[in-house]
Parts: C-alpha cells; structure tokens; sequence
C-alpha cells in the first residue's frame, strides 16, 4: 500500500498522462461496439422460438416477416409495383403481399375478403416486409424514400431502426440535464467550486474506458447502452467524494498535501472497497440470467464499478494533487449542513414511521408480485415517427401481429386440415399456407418465387394472423392454442414470431426473477456478514432494503399501470446493490457512537453526521432515474429509470427512519451478536438515577 501511494503521490504527471491515453483510446473503441436492439436475440438457444427462427432462416434464407409497411392512392397495379421496389430496397429478404395468395386478375369483390383485408383497403396496400437483422436502419430508410409521404413503417424491424436513431441522441440528452443538475448538488454540498469537476472527470474517465472497452464482446444490448453510463456515474460518485472528504479532514492534520493525499488513500481503501463491494455483488447476480439481457447489462455495471473504484483511487488523488492549489483558491463554505435537530427530529418520529412501515410491508411485497407485467419494449412512443406511423397502420388496418409455422414438407393433407383448424381459433383473423390457400393451383404452374415463400426442400411453411397485441393474456393464449395444434398433428411444435417470441421471454425471465433475487440477497448478506462481523446486522439491513424494494415495485398495481418485467427484474438487484451503501453507512455510524455514549445519543449523532451524504447521493441517484425516466422514448428504459428514481427516494426514507427504531429496538440483541462490538454501558449511579426519573 505505502508503494502504491508514494507512486501514485510522486508521478501524478504520469498517472494523469495514462488514465488520458486509456480514456482517448477507448473513446475511439466505443464507435466499433455494436449495439443489439432486438430482445428476443438474448433468449436461450434451446427456447422453443429460438429454434423455430434458426430453422426458418437456414431453410427460407429469411426470418419471420417483422414489418409492416403501408402505402396510401394507388391502384393494384401501382401496387404491384410498389411492391418490387420494396423487395430491391437494401436489407430487405423478403415482401408478401396480396399477389401471394390471390389471382389479381380476378375482380376484388370475389377475392377472399378476409385475405383481401388483410392487404388491401380502397385503395391502400399493406404489406409484410422481412428486413435482414443489423439492417434494420438502412431498410427502413430506404423503404420511406420509396413509398414518399404516402408511406408508413411499423413492425419490429422499424421499432429497432427507430431505436437506432434515437438512443445515442438520448444518452447525450440525458447527460446534458443529468451533469449540470449533479454538479449543483455537490456545489451545495462540497466546500470547493471546482471539486465537483474533479469528481465527474474521475468518474467520467472511467465511463468512457467502460464503453470502450465493451470492444472485447463485439456488441452490448441497447437496455446497456442507454442504462449502464449513467448509472455508473451516479452509483459510483460517492466514491469520490468520500476519498476527497477524507483527503480535505487530513490536510488540516498534515501541512503537506502529498502526505495528507496517501493518508486519504490508505484510510479511504478498504471501506470504498466495501462500498463497491456491495454494489458490485448485487449487478453480478444480474450475469447468472439466462435472460442474456441480464447477463449483457450486470457484467458491463460490474466491469464499470471496478473501472471506477480504480479511477478514484488511483486517478482522482494525482488528478487532486495537480490541482490542489486550484482547490484552495475556489474554496467556498458550506451551503447545505445538518445539524443535530434533523437528527433528534428522525428519532422522535422514529416509532410512528417504523409502524406505517410493517403496515405497509406484506400488503406491497404481495402486491408486486401480481402487478400486469410486458416482456418486450412496450407501447410505442408517439413522440417518434415509428409511434405515430404504428398508431395510422392501425387505425387503417387494425392490429395485427403474425406468426409463423414450420412443419415436416410431403402431406398437404395434414397441412390444409391443420391450417383450417388454425382459422378457428379466437383472434386469427386469416392462415396463409400452400395446401390451405395456394393449393389450388397446381405447384408447376405458379412463379417460383411464390411457391418460395410456402415451401422449402424440408418444410413447409404456414403464416398466421391475429387481431391481437404482440403480447398480454389474449396473445399468449393464441400461442398456445397454435402450438397444441401443431403438436396434435405432426408431434412437435416450431412456432415462431414476436408473440411466440415474448411467450418463451416470460417463462425464462420469470424463472430468472426467484434466483437472480436470492443471488443478490445471499451475496450481499455475506459481504454485511463479514464487514459488520454481526449476526443480526445482515437481517436488518437487508429487510430495511427490500421493504424499500417491495413498496416500489408494489406501485404499478396499485396504479393499475403494466410494468415492463425487465424493469421488474432489474431494479430488484440494481436498487438492492445501490442504495445498501446508505444503510452500511448509517450503521458503521451507528457503532462508532454506540461504542462512545447510549443509543439514543448515538443514533442522533449517526443521522446529524450521515444524513447530508446520504442525501448528496441519493439526490444524484434519484436525478439519474429521472432523467431516464423523462427523456427517453424506450418504455423499457424510461421504466427502469422511473422506478429507480421512486426507488431511491424510498431507500433514504427508510435509512433515516426506519433504520434508526430497528437498530435502538435490537440493540441488546446486537451487543450480544457482534464480535467485539464494546457498546458503551452507562454506569451504575446513572442508571440508578435513570430508574428512579422513570419511576417519578
């Protein structure tokens, strides 16, 4: 350790030099990391959809058509060929229109109306576009300068190439408001105008590396590209802080600043690393997903804490000593600061707040388990030309979601009788396949490239329409009545589509909630196990907590408003391993008065002291998820970040006012439990005169 600091401390040229190469470097990597919207691609392979669309690809040579383009004032012969300008446009394998099922030289008014609906309306052509995945962008582009003002895009491919457009400029956004708003807290709360910049370019540093350095696996998930920047900043910032708080206490100790700097990091060492420690424990058990979203996002928060408990402590004291004289000049006095009358006020609402708490408690932990969950992105935003392309394509249309069957090519038979069974189910609205719809006409006498679309060497292909959403109760019901059809007639089911998709999400992300949860618990049990040394400590910390968690995600039922499971999911780790930091501070106060004077005294003490930091951090927290929460245009992101907000907001309420009655309540229990814990005993004159005031 003490050549460590003396390196850092002694070549902080050096060390400034190499942290800037590393962060200009990865700046340049962050533009090769490709980012993957499409959710359904973190499913496990041995998913059934997942299998169903491998097949489909190595068999058709394209995937499950995933677009919805509209055209309006055309005739059916400007149709036809707005059609083959759509199947030329880049990344675009495959469009089905009305042509595929249906002779256009016979009169419209006896073509099948619901085939005819499903294509063509007074003059309007819907068709079904398949866009190559990584070209959805492209595509969609290229789509709009074909079909002019008259066209409108909606489907999977456009939802993502809209996403592409957007979450770069929203990221930026959110910075934009997020860096200003955090540099007024700690203007307020800091003794130094120019130590909130220090702060951020600490913190900052270590963000860039974190992004570039995702280069090692090619491509991250959007949910991690917008999420894991500015939750990096804001979890780690406390970081910081604490070193320079401890650097300014000892300045005023040792006149030399080089000295007073290695004092700050040997004191500041081990307890940021328990710090860090819990944070980081709580995103790893996101990697044991098998949702691979999971897995993506928990592995670059990891990697992003590690990055910047290195920055803080090797970066930021060289950084601090190159500027120390700066720190002097711009050194101003304290605007925010707590005295001892928040910390009596907290203790005397203590009880009242403790009760509302366990009122509360079992109503909302059962609440936020029967909440209406989404598994995909959630409803389109209107603010964007995908929204308010979605909302025309389905006023003009109605809604409509596809899928897609393969099964075993050589019994036509079966594969009529299966697409008509398919026609009766609720909510199919039309079945497209050979036998059932093209079989008419004999396959020597008809276009190769219609037969394509319906037959392979092995398979034969049936596409399906509904009426339903591509998710929510009516949906997935369809997809199992599909999928016990299919099985009744050839033994096995490769189904496929977005609703099969989001199907096959729900029963792995809802298997990965119940373990992922333990995970985080039993992670940070053990590292409150080891850094308190206490039997009862770990308990009380963690019910403190997930009471917190519980109350939040207990919200949306309440509200009667769906929550997005991934948001779900994540905020159970996220705001476990972010916000425990609160509580581990509260009560390493907590016993270092204890040890000093009784408990009342030492929690008053411990709330008057911790109170402004952690309200500096939760302030910076909370402002993180807010702008999530407000500025994004992705359901599944603007969620998580609402929810992390109102999360936040509840761990601080809890910390100062539930905490403080539990560890008063167990505080004889403690004082047995804890080695070594020395709690301070009054002595015997005073309790004599204790007893005798409670007796009068």
């Amino acid at each position: 350790m003490d050549a460590l600091t003396r390196g850092i401390t002694r070549h902080k040229r050096i060390v400034i030099a190499l942290f800037a190469a590393a962060a200009i470097i990865s700046a340049v990597f962050i533009l090769g990391v490709r980012v993957n919207y499409d959710l359904t691609d973190y499913l496990p392979e041995d998913a059934e959809s997942t299998t169903a669309l491998n097949l489909m690809y190595s068999e058709f040579g394209s995937g499950v058509p995933n677009t919805r383009v509209m055209v309006q004032n055309l005739t059916l012969t400007e149709a036809l060929e707005m059609k083959q300008r759509l199947a030329e446009a880049p990344g675009v394998s495959g469009v089905m229109w009305l042509d595929d099922t249906q002779d256009l030289s016979t009169p419209v008014e006896l073509m099948d109306e619901a085939v005819l609906k499903q294509y063509w309306q007074d003059g309007t052509a819907l068709y079904d576009v398949t866009i190559d995945e990584g070209l959805e962008s492209e595509a969609v582009a290229a789509i709009y300068e074909i079909t002019g003002p008259d066209g409108a895009v909606s489907g999977n491919a456009a939802n993502t190439a809209s996403m592409q457009n957007h979450v770069v400029s929203e990221v930026v956004g959110i910075l934009v408001i997020m860096v200003p708003v955090t540099i007024l807290i700690l203007l307020l709360t800091t003794t130094s105008w120019i130590s909130p910049f220090l702060f951020l370019m600490a913190i900052g540093i270590a963000v860039i590396i974190n992004m570039g350095t995702n280069a090692i696996f090619g491509e991250i998930s959007f949910v991690t590209q917008s999420v894991s920047p500015i939750m990096q900043l804001a979890v780690s910032l406390d970081y910081a802080i604490f070193l320079l708080n401890s650097f300014g206490r000892h300045r005023e100790e040792v006149p030399d600043s080089a000295e007073a700097m290695r004092l700050a990091i040997r004191e500041s060492f081990s307890s940021i690393a328990a710090s860090a420690a819990t944070t980081l424990f709580g995103f790893m058990a996101l990697m044991f997903m098998r949702f691979g979203i999971g897995a993506d996002l928990g592995l670059n928060l990891v990697k992003g804490i590690v990055l910047s408990y290195i920055s803080v402590m090797v970066f930021l004291p060289a950084l601090s000593l190159a500027c120390v004289r700066l720190l002097d000049r711009t050194a101003h006095r304290q605007f925010v600061r707590t005295g001892s009358r928040l910390g009596r006020f907290f203790v005397a609402i203590r009880i009242p707040a403790l009760i509302l708490v366990l009122l509360l408690v079992v109503p909302c932990y059962l609440a936020q388990t029967r909440a209406d969950f989404l598994y995909g992105n959630g409803e389109p935003d209107e603010r964007t030309d995908y929204g308010r392309d979605t909302v025309l394509i389905n006023e003009t249309f109605g809604v409509s979601n596809n899928l897609v069957i393969l099964v075993p090519r050589g019994d036509p038979g079966a594969e009529a009788q299966l697409a008509a069974e398919l026609e009766g189910i609720d909510h199919v609205t039309s079945v497209l396949s050979y036998a059932g719809t093209v079989g008419a006409v004999p396959e020597g006498f008809l276009d190769e490239s219609i037969v394509s679309q319906f037959y392979s060497d092995n398979y034969a292909r049936i596409i399906l329409y509904t009426d339903t959403a591509e998710e929510g109760d009516e949906a997935f019901a369809v997809v199992e009545r599909v999928r016990a059809a299919v099985r009744s007639y050839y033994g096995e089911s490769l189904v496929c589509g977005q609703s099969a998709n989001l199907y096959d999400m729900r029963d792995v992300v809802t298997a990965d909630s119940t373990l992922v949860n333990w995970i985080a618990i039993g992670f940070i049990f053990l590292t409150l196990l080891v850094t308190f040394r206490s039997l009862t400590l770990p308990f009380i910390l963690l019910f403190v907590i997930e009471a917190a968690i519980w109350i939040n995600l207990s919200v949306p039922y309440f509200t009667d408003m769906p929550l997005v499971y991934i948001g779900y999911l994540v905020i159970n780790t996220v705001q476990l391993g972010a916000t425990i930091d609160y509580a581990i501070l509260m009560t390493n106060g907590y016993l270092s008065n204890r040890r000093l004077m009784p408990k009342r005294e030492a929690v008053v003490g411990t709330l008057s002291t911790n109170f402004e930091s952690i309200l500096t951090s939760g302030l910076i927290l909370t402002t993180a998820g807010l702008c999530l929460g407000l500025e994004s245009s992705l359901e599944v992101v603007a969620e998580l970040g609402i929810l992390l907000a109102r999360g936040t907001i509840l761990s601080m309420a809890m910390v100062v006012l539930a905490l403080p009655a539990l560890l008063m309540i167990f505080d004889p229990l403690t004082a047995r439990l804890t080695h070594k814990a020395g709690f301070f005993k009054a002595p015997a004159i005073q309790k004599e005169a204790n007893s005798h005031e409670t007796q009068v």
